[in-house]
């Protein structure tokens, strides 16, 4: 069993930054991916950013330049520094971890950008 737990989320403004942290915990070893996704209201799911365990990173374009995500692996741990936010980045973040071809999933932590 793997859990995959968020934090970090909240009310921020336009243009301010938050931090998002997932805890990856249970029965996964390295080496495995990790990454985002964000669902707006209404929408569905979709791609944000990802990490594999030898640090290549991929972003989705709407957050090139603007998210960083980064990860520290004797913790198993990632972590995704959003700045310059928009209220179009306003979601539900979720948190994965990819092996063997099996996605997990956290609950999920809400971002809201607004003034």
């Amino acid at each position: 069993q793997v859990q995959l737990v968020e934090s970090g989320g909240g009310l921020v403004q336009p243009g301010g930054s938050l931090t998002l942290s997932c805890a990856a915990s249970g029965s996964i070893i390295s080496p495995f991916d990790m990454g985002w996704y964000r669902q707006a209201p209404e929408k569905g799911r979709t791609f944000v950013a990802r990490m594999s365990d030898y640090a290549t990173t991929k972003y989705t374009d709407d957050v090139k330049g603007r998210f960083t995500i980064s990860r520290d692996n004797a913790k198993n741990m990632a972590y995704l520094q959003m700045n310059s936010l928009k209220p179009e980045d306003t979601a539900v973040y979720f948190c994965y971890a990819l092996k063997n071809g099996v996605k997990y999933w956290g609950e999920g932590t809400q971002v809201t950008v607004s003034s």
